[in-house]
């Protein structure tokens, strides 16, 4: 049975206010997995996601970056809080480290194998996460954003990274995807780019429906992302 309970942990702004879903009917510890939010921050959709990674045997976290006094918030507010850590990247990076040493220490979780999924936003911070050098094994970002923070270095990446972009993102164009081939390589990632034709931004989200814009929702390309994510953390967490 598929069991979700309510995680408060603390961080840098703290405390947050995260959901973590596991598969009570299993024994031991199985591998982790972050699941990061969109602009919105952490709402209904992050748990269901985690729940579904839960049926897939694994324990799963619904992070929360704003802070708890924000779970709920309108959406200008969240993206005044998006854009704010925009601007202040390690802000960011210790706030996705404090989610994953909260996951580690969750009784569920085999804290040796731990991995991270975010979406839009959210998949700037796995991607964070990762250069970062945190302990993680491996991070998805589903039409994340790719931008290195300001202070990037060359050191390099341990954990293995998938891209699941959709070619039509506006947020992410041709020439941006390059760049961050060229940063994966140049640090030494485990990386793979999957690209979906005829997908924008918000490609996973059933409401998007500004097509005009770029942000829309695109069911057959929702499908395979998840199933190529499927089939990446059996890989990289066993």
């Amino acid at each position: 049975m598929i069991r979700t309970e309510p995680l408060r942990y603390d961080g840098p702004g703290g405390p947050f206010a995260g959901t973590i879903s596991w598969d009570d009917s299993s024994v031991g510890p199985r591998p982790g997995v972050l699941v990061v939010h969109t602009v919105a921050g952490r709402t209904d959709a992050e748990t269901r996601h985690a729940e579904a990674l839960a049926a897939l045997g694994y324990a799963a976290l619904a992070v929360d970056l704003y802070g708890e006094a924000h779970i709920g918030a309108p959406l200008e507010e969240a993206r005044a809080l998006m854009n704010a850590l925009n601007s202040d990247r390690p802000l960011l990076a210790a706030r996705m480290r404090a989610g994953h040493e909260a996951l580690k220490r969750h009784l569920a979780v085999d804290p040796s194998r731990t991995a991270a999924i975010g979406f839009c936003f959210g998949g700037k911070a796995v991607l964070d996460l990762a250069r970062s050098g945190t302990d993680v094994k491996a991070v998805a970002s589903f039409h994340g954003i790719f931008d290195p923070p300001p202070d990037a270095d060359d050191s390099p990446i341990s954990a293995a990274v998938l891209m699941l972009h959709g070619w039509e993102d506006p947020l992410a164009p041709p020439e941006a995807v390059e760049a961050l081939a060229a940063e994966l390589t140049r640090r030494g990632a485990d990386w793979q780019i999957l690209a979906f034709g005829h997908a924008g931004h918000s490609f996973t989200n059933p409401a998007a429906d500004r097509r005009p814009e770029g942000f829309f929702h695109e069911p057959r390309a929702a499908a395979r992302a998840w199933a190529a994510m499927e089939r990446f953390l059996e890989e990289t967490l066993g």
